[in-house]
């Protein structure tokens, strides 16, 4: 078994030395506050508190949701889910959240912030696909349809 270890690539980013992958550069950073640095300056535990409310939010509709709405939409909110409880760990053990995709036209991001962005476009394109409003609200609570 190959084991992938980043301790290098992290160690020689941490002597401000960058790696161009082309298109992406990989550029250590930190963000202290959520996305596009929002709330920076907070305390951490109310950044933890918040996230972690509203990651447990998505969890829990995504959970119920899944199998009464379209696949893509699962896949979507599982995504978001994925990247919304990754950055509350990275934010809770660290106190800020460490990015490291850097474009030089889009803030420095990380895998998380792309799953959630993707996520959002899954559901709202599944959404759209299937006549479905993307609401958050349980689809066990919507009225049955008369035949």
């Amino acid at each position: 078994m190959i084991a992938l270890s980043l301790e290098p690539v992290f160690r020689h980013m941490l002597q401000h030395q960058d790696y161009d992958l082309g298109i992406v550069q990989l550029v250590l950073a930190y963000n202290t506050g959520v996305g596009f640095s929002v709330g920076a300056g907070q305390p951490v535990w109310i950044l933890v508190a918040v996230t972690a409310a509203l990651s447990l939010a998505l969890v829990i509709y995504g959970w119920r949701s899944a199998g009464e709405v379209p696949a893509m939409m699962t896949a979507g909110l599982a995504l978001m889910a994925g990247g919304a409880c990754a950055n509350v760990i990275d934010r809770a053990v660290d106190g800020r959240v460490t990015d490291y995709f850097h474009t030089g036209w889009w803030p420095t991001f990380n895998l998380a912030d792309a799953f959630l962005s993707v996520g959002v476009v899954l559901v709202f394109v599944g959404a759209l696909g299937s006549g479905q409003r993307p609401v958050m609200t349980s689809p066990r609570t919507r009225p049955e349809t008369s035949r």
